[in-house]
């Protein structure tokens, strides 16, 4: 969203703050730079009413409040009196805070105590506070027990002061015992148990919850979606011979930034013979003409939601082969196909028996998943083929609420190309609805006119 001061020359543009959803502001910088124009938002449009089925407009404090009301009912449900909240996603989920994100996916020592009926209290990192106790869903604060404890190796120092403390503020705030972790180190579990709280592993319950996406969280996704659907449009008018994988990623991932996203998860752009198979990662292969070249977006957008889909476009000069033609007709029509057979009350299961039939000869190489879920990352449920089934999965239903995205890979042994294709969709009463919308390659598809 941008607005130019024509008294300065500059150009103001409107920049989420570190919460996931929080107050905007507004930041400055000058327009001489030596990046061109771009017809694309360089951020996604404010929340707004409008006439789309699935409306991008939410209201933030909502957005948290129905997130930690859905957290305590599965806590009512499971019959835990608390959770300590140790994985970014988690926390995010259950107050919108945000602080060194990357950092503390790898660094465990940044946690919540939620109480089901008491307080939520952030133990964080130090100085830094201040970051998220404005959040209405944060009622007190104080500095992790455990911070550093790893790389200084104290682990062994930090757990019985992390456990006793926790267990004073159960004592203090619940007659309860049961506690959940969603992830820890063994002596961090062990310092509970040792301190008389009955310990569980509450990763499970967490994502069973957070498949049922409210209808702020729906609205949310469909701005990462926007933002992520920019992303590949600066890729997909930059494609040409001469250029490299990498700088590909380099564009996609600049924009995302640009966007108000946050990461990508993955660098899966491949070209030409690096298609096939799938999961290449970007390189510095040179891109020549002709060539196929395919991604997945993979990428935590704006308000730190998942935005997940996949195309693969032909690099002109020249037309597509009619193998090339093939193998994408065939990755189109499995992605509709399965997308068609999806609504609400479907088993798993029922699913892979009716998923679109691959050819024997694509068969190896078929990609892991029909559908997985789509939340904050790539979550539940996830549905393998009916040869996979009882390997990966586990039966359920569809729901409405859940968002999942439907996949297709296409490709040989031996083949000189893949196809990589991917749609995401929210579960509604009735079936599906489209949140990503990216167009097509109509070469691919033999749709030129």
């Amino acid at each position: 969203m941008t607005d130019t001061n024509s008294g300065t020359g500059r150009e103001l543009v409107t920049d989420h703050d570190q919460a996931d959803d929080g107050p905007l502001r507004t930041i400055e910088f000058d327009q001489l730079t030596d990046r061109e124009p771009s017809t694309i938002p360089i951020v996604p449009s404010a929340p707004m009413a409008n006439g789309d089925s699935i409306p991008t407009a939410f209201d933030p404090v909502a957005l948290r409040r129905g997130r930690l009301e859905r957290l305590r009912a599965m806590m009512g449900e499971r019959g835990y009196d608390a959770l300590v909240l140790l994985d970014p996603y988690n926390q995010r989920y259950a107050t919108g805070s945000r602080n060194m994100f990357g950092y503390f996916l790898r660094n465990s020592t940044r946690y919540f105590l939620v109480m089901r009926d008491g307080p939520v209290i952030l133990f964080e990192y130090p100085g830094s506070a201040h970051v998220s106790t404005w959040l209405e869903t944060i009622d007190e604060s104080r500095t992790s027990k455990i911070v550093w404890s790893a790389v200084n190796q104290r682990d062994d120092v930090s757990a019985d002061p992390f456990g006793q403390e926790i267990a004073d503020l159960m004592q203090t705030h619940c007659s309860g015992r049961s506690i959940g972790l969603d992830r820890c180190t063994l002596g961090l579990a062990r310092s509970l148990e040792a301190h008389g709280l009955d310990v569980r592993d509450c990763m499970q319950d967490t994502l069973h919850c957070r498949r049922i996406k409210t209808a702020e969280e729906v609205a949310c996704l469909a701005q990462s979606m926007a933002s992520s659907e920019a992303a590949v449009a600066r890729v997909e008018a930059m494609l040409r011979p001469g250029l490299t994988e990498n700088d590909l990623f380099a564009e996609m991932y600049g924009e995302v930034i640009r966007q108000g996203g946050e990461f990508i998860e993955t660098r899966l752009i491949s070209s030409g013979p690096r298609t096939n198979p799938w999961f290449n990662e970007a390189s510095d292969r040179v891109i020549r003409p002709g060539e196929l070249v395919a991604l997945d977006t993979d990428t935590i957008g704006c308000h730190g939601y998942y935005s997940d889909f996949s195309r693969t476009f032909h690099v002109g000069p020249g037309k597509p082969t009619a193998y090339q033609r093939m193998l994408y007709q065939m990755a189109w029509d499995q992605v509709h196909h399965n997308m068609s057979i999806l609504k609400p009350g479907m088993n798993f299961r029922e699913i892979a028996e009716n998923a679109w039939p691959i050819p024997e000869r694509f068969v190896d190489r078929r990609y892991p998943s029909i559908i997985h879920g789509v939340g904050m990352h790539g979550e539940t449920p996830l549905v393998a083929h009916a040869m996979d089934f009882d390997r990966f999965s586990r039966d359920d239903m569809l729901e409405p609420g859940m968002v999942v995205s439907v996949e297709s890979y296409i490709g040989e042994v031996g083949g000189s190309d893949g196809v990589k294709l991917e749609e995401e969709v929210l579960i509604t009463e009735t079936g599906i609805e489209k949140i990503s919308r990216y167009p097509y390659d109509e070469a691919l598809l033999g749709r030129e006119v």
